[in-house]
């Protein structure tokens, strides 16, 4: 019990440090994204191609995976995967709060039409409140790919001996690591959810999670370079710097 104790308090110390540590705005932006995309997967988006499922989830899941990737190249995956955990909890209390105002009496303001307005507030109501089962595939695919991602980000890193702060390094983490994880985290909520909730076949699972792993990796294409930048001038100002000293301190220790 005591060694819990001593683990859990040792845990406490790193997450306040952490969270002292990592940018106000990445960090939000970071929660939006993983809040937003939750809810803006419930709108499909009519690609014109029976093969080639997406939805809406797609324009902010990018900022997620590259924020996890600007996350791991500074504070390391453990890091990210902490930050992920903590994301996901709250995740779960927006979710929470959109369920309790789903059963407040009331109605929203698009359901104020002359006909069909009932039916449009019920479907608002079950838009926001969600399904338990979508949100626990949601959770196991994302923590699943978010532990991914931050491994094989460094992993990747790892290779690059010379200028492993360069350009290239960092876009060939990004891409190779986004990519498998987009793939997993698909792949694992449709045969959670869509295989079961929505009647798809196994090859249409595996076939929506290719898809959205290349539109995915289209989208780190496009704003990659905006993410390095973003990560060289968090380097050149040293931002973060406490808990990049502190798991090198414990590192020191742990080896000693």
């Amino acid at each position: 019990m005591k060694v819990i104790l001593r683990k859990a308090k040792a845990l406490l110390e790193e997450l306040k440090i952490l969270f002292h540590s990592v940018p106000g705005v990445l960090l939000a932006l970071f929660v939006i994204s993983i809040v937003g995309m939750n809810l803006l997967a419930n709108k499909s988006i009519d690609t014109g191609l029976d093969w080639f499922a997406l939805d809406c989830g797609i324009i902010l899941s990018w900022l997620s995976f590259l924020t996890m990737d600007i996350l791991t190249k500074r504070f390391g995956p453990r890091a990210s995967i902490l930050i992920s955990i903590v994301a996901l909890a709250i995740n779960w209390l927006v979710c929470l709060i959109f369920f309790l105002a789903s059963l407040i009496p009331g109605f929203w303001g698009e359901s104020f039409v002359e006909t069909g307005g009932e039916a449009i507030n019920t479907a608002l109501n079950r838009t926001f409140a969600g399904d338990w089962f979508v949100v626990f595939g949601s959770s196991v695919a994302f923590i699943a790919s978010a532990v991914a991602n931050a491994l094989l980000n460094w992993t990747i890193g790892k290779a690059f001996k010379k200028h492993p702060d360069g350009f290239l390094a960092f876009s060939m983490r990004a891409y190779g690591s986004t990519v498998a994880a987009q793939f997993l985290d698909n792949l694992l909520f449709a045969l959670i959810v869509s295989l079961n909730l929505f009647g798809w076949n196994l090859a249409q699972c595996f076939t929506c999670a290719a898809t959205g792993a290349v539109a995915e990796l289209l989208m780190e294409v496009v704003f990659s370079p905006f993410g390095y930048w973003v990560l060289r001038h968090y380097e050149k100002d040293k931002v973060g710097q406490a808990y990049i000293d502190y798991r090198a301190m414990k590192l020191t220790e742990a080896q000693a």
